[in-house]
C-alpha cells in the first residue's frame, strides 16, 4: 500500500507522486457514478488541473485524500445531474434508451411528477422560473441570468434553492433513481 505524499510543500515531484498515488482509484471513484470511463478519466484529470491551479489556496493540513475524492464525487454527481435532465412532460428522466424497461415501468408507476410540481409551486416565483428554464428549456445560467438581468451568481443561489427543496420533498424518490442510474 502506497504512503500518502507528503504534499505539506507541494512541488512539481510531490504533485506528481499524488497523481500517481490516485488517479487510478479515482477514476474507479467516478465510474461507479457515471459508468463511462473516459469521462471518469476526464473528471479525475479537471479535480487534479483545479487542484494545482489552487495549490495555494487548499489547506494543506487537511486531508488531500478526502478532498481529491469529495471533489470527484461532485463532479460526479454534477456530470449525472447536466447528462440526465427532467422531461417535465413526461416526469421521467430524459435518455430511457438507457434505462432498462423494468425500470421505465417502475418510474411510471411513481408520481414523481406530481410531487416535482407540488414543490416547484411552492417556490419562490423566480426561483421556479429560473429553474424551468434550465431544466425545462435547456438554458445555460448565463442565458438565464441574461434574460432575466441577474448575475449567474444569483442564477446559481435560486438553483440551488430549487435543488434543494427538490431534494428534500423527492428524497424518498432519489435513493430509487440513484440506484437506477447507478446499476445501468
Amino acid at each position: 500500500m502506497k504512503k500518502q505524499p507528503n504534499i505539506l510543500s507541494f512541488d512539481k515531484v510531490s504533485f506528481e507522486e499524488l497523481f500517481k498515488t490516485y488517479f487510478k482509484p479515482l477514476t474507479a471513484f467516478a465510474f461507479k457514478f457515471i459508468n463511462d470511463t473516459d469521462e471518469a478519466k476526464n473528471i479525475v484529470h479537471d479535480v487534479f488541473v483545479k487542484l494545482w491551479e489552487k495549490k495555494d489556496e487548499i489547506d494543506m493540513s487537511k486531508s488531500v485524500k478526502s478532498y481529491l475524492y469529495t471533489s470527484v464525487n461532485n463532479r460526479s454527481l454534477n456530470y449525472i445531474r447536466d447528462h440526465k435532465k427532467f422531461n417535465k412532460n413526461e416526469g421521467v428522466l430524459e435518455n430511457q434508451d438507457d434505462l432498462n424497461p423494468n425500470i421505465e415501468d417502475e418510474l411510471a408507476g411513481v408520481d414523481v411528477q406530481k410531487r416535482i410540481d407540488m414543490t416547484l409551486n411552492h417556490l419562490n416565483p423566480k426561483v421556479k422560473r429560473i429553474f424551468e428554464m434550465s431544466r425545462y428549456e435547456g438554458m445555460k445560467y448565463k442565458e438565464i441570468a441574461e434574460e432575466m438581468s441577474l448575475s449567474v451568481k444569483t442564477v446559481e443561489t435560486h438553483m440551488s434553492a430549487a435543488l434543494k427543496a427538490l431534494r428534500e420533498n423527492l428524497k424518498e424518490f432519489l435513493t430509487v433513481i440513484l440506484f437506477m442510474i447507478l446499476n445501468n
